[in-house]
C-alpha cells in the first residue's frame, strides 16, 4: 500500500483524510498541485493552482482541498497532467474531461481559454470510449476502447501526428503508419509521443533532437513511424521521460534511447542513443518501469520486488541502475524525482488478490504451508509435495516409487551444496533462478542429472552473461563436464580471445592435467598459439 506522506504537498491532509484517498496524483513545476478521489468517488484538488490546473473554477492557490463538484460520482480510469499544466481525465465509462492551461488548445475544446473547471471534450469522440490519457509538455493524446489514438493541441515538432506542425484545437484520429492498428498504450515525452500495438509493435512520432523516437537519427517525424529497431520483440509497456523512453518486452527485458544528459538511460554513461540499447541486462526479470515527461527520472521493478532508480535523483546524476530499498516505483519518483510529482495516477488501495504465480513465489520455503522438508548442509527447505510432483519428473518419479504415507517428512540431500540446491527448489516455484556463475555451475550439473532441460538452458545464461578472465577456464571446464555444448563453445572462444589473462591464473593450472591439453591442442589448431 502506498504511503502518500512521501509526497510532502500530501503530508498536509489529516490522518482522517489521508485514509479516505483511494486514488491521488501529485504534479505541476514544483510538485505544488495535487487532485485526488475518494473511495465514495468525490474528487478534490489543492494546492497552487498554477492556470487553474485544480479545476476548482477559479486559479486561486488553496491549501485546504476543495471539492470538484462537476466530477462527483465519476469513477476515474486515466489521469494525466501537462507543464501548464493542463489535466486530461477519463472515467470508467470512458468519458474525457479537460482543464487548466489552454495556450495552445490542449484541452481539445476548440479555444485557447484558460480551463477553470473539469468540461467535457466530445468533439470527434461521439461513440467512442476513452480508456487511457497522456499528456505533453502541451499536447494531448487519449486512447479509445477500439484502439484508436486521438491528439491534439501544442505541434510544432509534429508530436500530434497530423503530417503538419500546425496546432490542432480538437481531438484528431492519428491516421499514418497507425491506420488499421489496434493500440493499447499511449505515453508522451516533452514534445514526443508513442503508441503500443497489441502485436507489441511500438510507434512514434514529433520531437526527435535528442534520440526519442529511437529510429537512429535526430529528425523530427510529423506522423507515426514504427520503431523499427525493437522489431523481433514483443512489447508489453512503455513510458516518457522528459526526452528519453523505455519499453519492456514481454520476457522481461529492458531498452532505453533518447536524451542521457543526466544518465536517464541507465547506461553507465550520459550520452544520448539515437536507437532502443539493453540495459540491466544482467539483472533478473523486470516487471514495471517508469518515468514521467517532467522529469529525467528512470525506476524498473524486479518479479522479486527489487526497485531500481537511475537518472536525475535529487539532482543527482546516476548513471546505472541502483538498488533501492523502496518497494514501488511511486516511491522513487516521491523521494527522488526534480520535481517529486508522481508519474502515474497512485491507487492508494491495497490489493489483496494474487495470481497462483504470485501464490506460488510467496509460499516457497514457507514452513507454515510445507509438507514436506529438505535437509542440506544442515540447513532446511520448506516445500510442498504437490508442487514438486506437477513440476518435475524426477520429484514424480521419487514419490511414486519411494514416498508412502507416514514417511519421514525430511529429505536429507548430500550430492550439492544448500544454495544450489534451494535454487533448484526455487525454480520449480518461479521459473527464475538468481546465482552467481560460480554457483551456477553447480545448478547445472543438478539440471543435468534431473534432466531439467530449461533450467540447464537458464543456467548457461548465466555462466555466459558472468564470464571473465578469472572463472573463464573454470566455466569452460564445467560445460565440458555437464556436455553443454553450446556453452562450452562459448567458453572456449572467450579463453581464446583473452588467452594471454586466462592462462595467467590459478584456476587455468589448477585443472587435470588432461583437460589441459585438449584445450592447447584444440586452441593451437585455432592458430591461438601463433605467437
Amino acid at each position: 500500500m502506498v504511503d502518500v506522506t512521501k509526497w510532502p504537498l500530501l503530508s498536509l491532509l489529516s490522518s482522517e483524510e489521508r485514509a479516505t484517498v483511494r486514488q491521488a496524483c501529485v504534479f505541476g513545476t514544483s510538485a505544488n498541485e495535487a487532485i485526488y478521489v475518494t473511495y465514495g468517488n468525490e474528487v478534490y484538488g489543492f494546492g497552487l493552482n498554477c492556470s487553474g490546473c485544480l479545476g476548482t473554477g477559479d486559479s486561486v492557490s488553496i491549501i485546504v482541498p476543495k471539492k470538484l463538484d462537476f466530477l462527483q460520482g465519476k469513477k476515474i480510469a486515466s489521469l494525466s497532467y501537462g507543464s501548464g499544466p493542463h489535466v486530461l481525465l477519463a472515467t470508467e465509462d470512458g468519458q474525457l474531461f479537460a482543464w487548466g492551461h489552454n495556450g495552445y488548445s490542449q484541452l481539445g475544446n476548440g479555444s485557447t481559454n484558460v480551463g477553470l473547471s473539469p468540461v467535457a471534450i466530445t468533439a470527434n469522440l461521439q461513440n467512442k470510449k476513452v480508456t487511457e490519457v497522456a499528456c505533453g509538455s502541451h499536447h494531448s493524446l487519449a486512447l479509445t476502447h477500439d484502439g484508436d489514438v486521438f491528439a491534439w493541441g501544442y505541434n510544432n515538432c509534429g508530436q500530434v501526428g497530423s503530417g503538419s506542425t500546425a496546432n490542432q484545437p480538437y481531438p484528431k484520429k492519428v491516421c499514418g503508419c497507425l491506420q488499421g492498428k489496434t493500440a493499447v498504450a499511449i505515453t508522451c515525452g516533452q514534445t514526443s509521443s508513442m503508441a503500443l500495438v497489441d502485436n507489441g509493435e511500438v510507434y512514434v512520432w514529433g520531437y526527435n533532437g535528442n534520440g526519442q523516437l529511437g529510429i537512429g537519427n535526430n529528425g523530427n517525424h510529423l506522423s507515426p513511424c514504427r520503431l523499427t529497431a525493437l522489431q523481433g520483440l514483443c512489447i508489453q509497456q512503455i513510458v516518457s521521460g522528459y526526452g528519453h523512453c523505455l519499453a519492456l518486452t514481454d520476457e522481461g527485458l529492458l531498452y532505453a534511447w533518447g536524451s542521457n544528459t543526466y544518465g536517464q538511460l541507465g547506461t553507465g554513461n550520459k550520452s544520448n542513443q539515437l536507437s532502443p540499447v539493453q540495459i540491466m541486462a544482467d539483472k533478473e526479470r523486470i516487471v514495471e518501469i517508469a518515468a514521467c515527461h517532467s522529469t529525467h527520472t528512470s525506476a524498473a521493478k524486479t518479479q522479486s520486488g527489487k526497485v531500481f532508480m537511475w537518472g536525475q535523483c535529487r539532482g543527482q546524476s546516476i548513471p546505472l541502475p541502483h538498488l533501492t530499498h523502496f518497494s514501488s516505483t511511486d516511491d522513487v519518483f516521491a523521494c527522488f524525482a526534480t520535481p517529486a510529482v508522481m508519474w502515474r495516477l497512485v491507487s492508494m488501495e491495497h490489493d489483496d488478490f494474487m495470481t497462483v504465480s504470485e501464490a506460488l513465489r510467496k509460499e516457497f520455503d514457507s514452513p507454515e504451508t510445507a509438507d514436506l522438508k529438505f535437509s542440506v548442509d544442515g540447513k532446511c527447505i520448506h516445500v510442498h509435495k504437490a508442487v514438486l510432483k506437477i513440476r518435475c519428473e524426477h520429484f514424480r518419479s521419487m514419490f511414486r516409487s519411494q514416498w508412502t504415507e507416514g514417511q519421514q517428512e525430511v529429505i536429507e540431500i548430500g550430492q550439492f551444496s544448500y544454495p544450489v540446491y534451494r535454487s533448484f527448489l526455487q525454480f520449480l516455484y518461479t521459473d527464475t533462478v538468481d546465482l552467481p556463475p560460480e554457483d551456477a555451475i553447480g545448478l547445472l550439473d543438478l539440471a543435468t542429472s534431473y534432466c531439467e532441460n530449461h533450467l540447464k538452458h537458464l543456467c548457461q545464461q548465466i555462466i555466459k552473461r558472468g564470464i571473465t578472465v578469472e572463472n573463464a577456464f573454470t566455466l569452460l571446464s564445467a560445460a565440458i563436464r555437464y556436455d553443454a555444448e553450446d556453452l562450452e563453445d562459448f567458453c572456449f572462444k572467450f579463453c581464446v580471445n583473452h588467452l594471454t589473462q586466462v592462462t595467467q591464473t590459478a584456476a587455468f593450472w589448477q585443472v587435470d592435467g588432461r583437460m589441459l591439453k585438449e584445450f592447447i591442442s584444440r586452441a593451437s589448431r585455432c592458430g591461438a598459439f601463433k605467437n
